[in-house]
């Protein structure tokens, strides 16, 4: 029976350099958890693919640090916000500018899409909150009642509501149909960097710089609960999908907390610093954490931490004492947001307009289309993500497949790695192992496959699986006896292109002699030769390069430049090494004739030593030089005031 393997519950996907100057912002695409989006004081900005080394497109148009970037929620659009205040959307699948909005007069600090119309809300850190039309291009509203930076917005999932975050401590809600405050929400004792909404209930969560959690009731406008204790500033928060719990990144670590009451079920410790952004795909979260120029990426196995009602797949943990949830977690306890259908016209009469303005933009578009550019890095990846079929689901799929987990240090030695290798008809996922007692494995799913007891990374020039040989799975093939004339027909096959070898080396022989003639006769650069005879008996003046040229064989012009370069390299040094001599050879010559120092000095013998090494290097030098000196023309003029220079070294 095969021995189980012990996986990590979270490790460290990739790092990569996403900018040529430092990263000032960063988004995962929340749909796929597979697209990364990420904004530089480069003024780009880059798409990429997680796990992926190469950037997929590079967006330009911006003329300033981008400090804050967005994706919408079928990872079809982009906004990008600047340091100026000006804000950019692209169009990914057209890879192009959509719209430039103009306003703000601080940097931008938030951006979010509404999850139906094509509607944008920006956060300023002049206070200010605006909300987009990006189909006319205007500002539809501006929200006042920020007295310090807006750090953070969201919609809410059925896109009525919008929740603001800002340095001014407080949390608002700001009703879109109304055009005003709903409600405010004071507690946090310090900045407020993020919040997030509940995807069922009227539920909102705010993290701090006072490390706190509050959750508010948005029936009641009321705090629901607070979690305190946090090992430092909250910069990002994250409900599972189906609003069991909420994720909090913290300093290298990811806490998992309930709020009635509040409880924390669980820490996993995570080495990703300061955590930018999560997001979850196949029981999976991915986050991401930047630093400089470098973008981190980390997975944690969900399937492996204690969230409210599941139970902790990993046997180390399973001692802790889980809190009792609720009676029926399943019924909600405040109301459900009631989102619109999904099949109304008006989504697609946008699409419509938006496809008739890109065909007959006016002449502003046309401005912001040569000021933008969205460069193509990697087609490939380009075109399998934003270039689907039309009857195929997007890419990164909605169900892409999990990224494996590495397994525990130390777990596993060759031998137990050989056998996890091998394939079992019966068992072909990994188990958990209570009380080191070995169980049946349950049967194969083929949507979220295991991971295997593979290496987390392969070389890349392996050419076949690790722990399986192709030739166990392909039929036994008899190998002829080799022929006894192995010799005779390997010289046979040689022979056959040797008569035509012999004829396209003595032409080119013999091309090289003419030019070498002409060579002889003038210069290379512009002394002409006179009545040099052509073919056809006429008498014409030319340079050894025309000459060249003149025979139309691109062999014998790649000759003649290989032994320019060459002159050119003998040149270069010959001039290298009279400065050397110049400049450094009387200070070797006095170090060496010096008088031994009383005393001990340091320096000084180390001095000793590096003039040392070079007399003996230019020792050996100066019998090639003054071999050379009997040359003719410039490099033997070259190679005589050498060696009168190196004359002091016999």
């Amino acid at each position: 029976m095969a021995t189980p393997v012990v996986t990590k519950t979270a490790w460290k996907l990739q790092e990569i350099v996403a900018h040529a100057s430092n990263v000032s912002s960063l988004v995962l695409g929340k749909a796929s958890g597979r697209l990364l989006a990420t904004g530089g004081d480069d003024c780009r900005v880059n798409l990429w693919s997680i796990n992926k080394p190469n950037c997929i497109m590079s967006l330009t148009g911006h003329t300033s640090p981008v400090e804050s970037v967005r994706l919408n929620t079928p990872e079809e659009l982009i906004v990008a916000g600047s340091q100026s205040g000006s804000i950019r959307v692209w169009d990914l699948e057209a890879a192009k500018i959509l719209r430039t909005l103009m306003g703000h007069k601080a940097n931008i600090c938030s951006l979010d899409f509404h999850p139906y119309g094509e509607f944008v809300a920006s956060g300023s850190q002049d206070t200010n909150i605006k909300l987009w039309d990006i189909r006319r291009k205007g500002c539809v509203f501006r929200y006042r009642g920020h007295s310090q930076a807006v750090r953070c917005l969201r919609f809410s999932p059925d896109g009525k509501w919008l929740a603001s975050a800002a340095d001014d401590h407080t949390v608002k809600l700001w009703d879109l149909t109304a055009g005003k405050m709903m409600s405010e929400f004071p507690g946090h004792t310090g900045p407020v960097n993020v919040v997030e909404f509940h995807p069922n209930e009227y539920l909102l969560a705010s993290g701090s710089s006072d490390r706190t959690i509050r959750f508010w009731d948005l029936e009641k406008f009321q705090v629901v609960s607070c979690i305190e204790g946090e090992p430092g500033p909250v910069r990002s928060v994250l409900f599972n999908p189906d609003g069991c719990c909420l994720y909090s990144g913290c300093q290298d670590s990811l806490r998992v907390y309930g709020w009635e009451p509040e409880r924390c079920f669980d820490v996993v410790l995570v080495n990703w610093g300061k955590v930018a952004d999560l997001a979850i795909c196949n029981d999976q979260l991915i986050g991401v954490a930047f630093s400089q120029s470098n973008v981190s990426s980390y997975v944690v196995d969900l399937t492996r931490v204690t969230r409210t009602g599941t139970v902790a797949r990993d046997p180390v943990q399973d001692h802790r004492p889980l809190a009792q949830p609720p009676p029926n977690p399943s019924a909600p306890l405040r109301r459900i947001y009631e989102r619109p259908s999904t099949t109304c016209s008006k989504p697609q009469r946008v699409k419509q307009n938006s496809e008739s303005e890109r065909r007959s933009p006016s002449s502003e578009d046309d401005r912001d289309e040569r000021e933008s550019r969205a460069e193509i890095q990697n087609a490939e990846d380009y075109n399998e993500i934003f270039q689907p079929k039309n009857s195929i689901s997007r890419t990164p799929p909605r169900r892409s497949e999990p990224f494996p987990a590495p397994p525990e240090d130390g777990e596993l030695d060759a031998a137990t790695a050989k056998e996890a290798a091998k394939p079992s008809p019966a068992m072909d996922v990994q188990f958990p192992v209570p009380n080191l007692e070995v169980l049946p494995r349950p049967p194969v799913v083929a949507s979220t496959p295991a991971p295997k007891a593979e290496p987390a990374i392969i070389p890349a020039t392996r050419n076949e699986p690790i722990g399986l040989k192709a030739s166990d799975f392909l039929p036994a093939v008899k190998i002829p006896q080799q022929a006894e004339l192995v010799d005779e027909d390997a010289m046979s096959q040689i022979r056959k292109g040797h008569d035509t070898m012999c004829v396209v080396l003595t032409s080119r022989h013999k091309n090289l002699d003419t030019v070498r003639a002409v060579w002889t006769t003038g210069d290379i650069k512009g002394h002409t030769v006179p009545h040099c005879p052509t073919p056809d008996g006429a008498l014409f003046a030319q340079t050894s390069v025309d000459s060249a040229v003149a025979i139309n064989d691109l062999s014998v012009v790649v000759d003649l430049l290989n032994i320019v370069n060459q002159k050119a390299y003998v040149q270069t040094g010959c001039t290298s090494l009279k400065l050397i001599l110049q400049r450094f050879l009387p200070l070797i010559t006095d170090m060496l004739a010096a008088p031994p120092s009383v005393g001990v000095d340091i320096s000084r013998e180390e001095r000793l030593h590096k003039c040392r090494l070079c007399y003996k290097q230019l020792k050996s030098i100066s019998g090639l030089v003054k071999s050379k000196s009997g040359l003719s023309g410039r490099h033997g003029s070259t190679f005589r005031e050498l060696h009168l220079l190196m004359a002091s070294l016999d």
